[in-house]
């Protein structure tokens, strides 16, 4: 199902129940939207019936579910259906709500999944927003959650639960959700609660609307409902939870995402990680070897910059370079045990440096960075063939023409150089 366009729904359709929470009657009609619009919710029930986007930035409240807001419009218990809709990558759609929370329905994903199946997509004409994971994010929610995603060309996730309940305990498995792999694994599954918590419940305003009818209910010893649709129903219903809450980052994540103990607070701290990590990499992505070559005067053999990863325009930079045993250094500098000069992986780290300083320079071809002084210059340990060298250069401050910097060279996360710059942009 995977491609690169947009996909709005090709019809209308609507659904009704009462909310799980707060237990009163609400439909949900669904209807098309324009590419790159995304999925919003309207409040029908109030005037001028706002909208809610269904994005991070809107997140109100992460207890029990995910809710989201604008001003006084309240949208709760949002991720049953923002999980189908990720699932058929529905990318643009209005869910027009006539409550203050999103019908539970059974208390799973299917009931949303047949609608939008039988309604069917509308290819759009705009590219879709992929948001791929290229290194290793982490994050953790308290003692318990945690999440570490990797990258995978798919959509996989591999969690754990683990519940002091004999119908529950620790349970894992690994589910990859591309294509049909939502449906088939994940859909059916409901949402789970424990009846002794019921009344405290109650009391906050919590799972009034909850039933054998939309929920799997535990008492202290047993499953009340009939059966289980799964062995592992309840982790099965957390791995779709989360694939609702990370369809709030507004694109299609490919990664894989290995989850121990995971919450929709956890699930939303995840999403803003990703996003961040995203959106540095997309700054990064403004300046290739063309526009380094466009910004620098060095040719080989002294442009020792290979590649841009992350850019905030006069604020921070990283930049990289490929060591290799072919580096024409390397033939007189101790050849019989290669290691890089330490000035030239300063020269390097300068060059990251300049290439923050000339991105806001209208005319780059006519200018030239000098740099007017180092300081606090370290060499902590060798820079060797096969090396990957990270360097990092955040401005610390800007005074008339001359700005001063700090960098850092890693390789492998451990810091191989590090020194205190100031340079200025002059004509050539």
């Amino acid at each position: 199902m995977a491609n690169d366009y947009q996909h709005t729904i090709a019809g209308e359709f609507e659904l009704a129940g009462i909310g799980i929470h707060n237990g009163e009657a609400v439909s949900l009609r669904a209807r098309p939207a324009p590419e790159g619009s995304g999925i919003t919710f309207k409040r029908t029930d109030l005037p001028d019936a706002p909208t809610v986007p269904a994005q991070l930035d809107y997140v109100a409240g992460t207890e029990l579910s995910t809710n989201l807001g604008v001003d006084d419009a309240r949208i709760a218990t949002v991720e049953h259906v923002l999980a189908a809709l990720a699932a058929l990558e529905v990318d643009n759609a209005v869910l027009e709500v006539s409550g203050p929370e999103v019908p539970i329905l059974d208390g799973s994903f299917a009931p949303w999944l047949e609608a939008l199946r039988a309604v069917g997509r509308a290819r759009q004409s705009a590219p879709a927003t992929m948001i791929e994971v290229r290194d290793a994010i982490t994050s953790r929610d308290g003692c318990q959650a945690s999440y570490t995603v990797l990258p995978h060309e798919g959509l996989r996730i591999s969690a754990t639960i683990d519940f002091d309940h004999g119908a529950i305990g620790r349970q894992y498995g690994d589910f990859r959700l591309d294509g049909g792999g939502f449906l088939e694994e994940i859909a059916s599954a409901r949402t789970f609660g424990f009846r002794e918590d019921a009344p405290v419940l109650h009391e906050r305003g919590f799972a009034i609307g909850a039933s054998l009818e939309n929920t799997v209910v535990l008492d202290e010893e047993r499953v009340m409902n009939e059966q289980l649709r799964y062995p592992d129903e309840f982790l099965r219903h957390k791995v779709g939870d989360m694939v609702g809450d990370l369809a709030l980052l507004g694109g299609r994540l490919r990664g894989h995402v290995v989850a121990e103990c995971p919450s929709h607070r956890g699930n939303v701290a995840l999403a803003r990680e990703i996003r961040e990590r995203h959106e540095r990499e997309q700054r990064g992505e403004r300046i290739d070897v063309t526009r380094i070559m466009d910004c620098l005067p060095h040719r080989y053999p002294m442009l020792l910059v290979d590649r841009v990863l992350e850019f905030e325009p006069l604020k921070r930079i990283v930049g990289l370079k490929n060591v290799t045993i072919n580096e024409p250094f390397f033939r007189g500098h101790f050849p019989d045990h290669p290691v890089m000069p330490g000035v030239l992986v300063i020269e390097a780290m300068a060059q990251v440096g300049g290439l923050l300083l000339m991105d806001s320079v209208d005319d780059p071809e006519g200018k030239v960075v000098y740099f007017m002084s180092l300081n606090n210059v370290k060499w902590r340990r060798p820079v060797t063939p096969g090396d990957q060298v990270v360097f990092e250069v955040e401005v610390v401050n800007i005074r008339r023409m001359a700005c001063k910097m700090k960098g850092r060279g890693r390789v492998d996360g451990n810091v191989v150089a590090e020194a205190e710059m100031t340079a200025r942009i002059v004509d050539k």
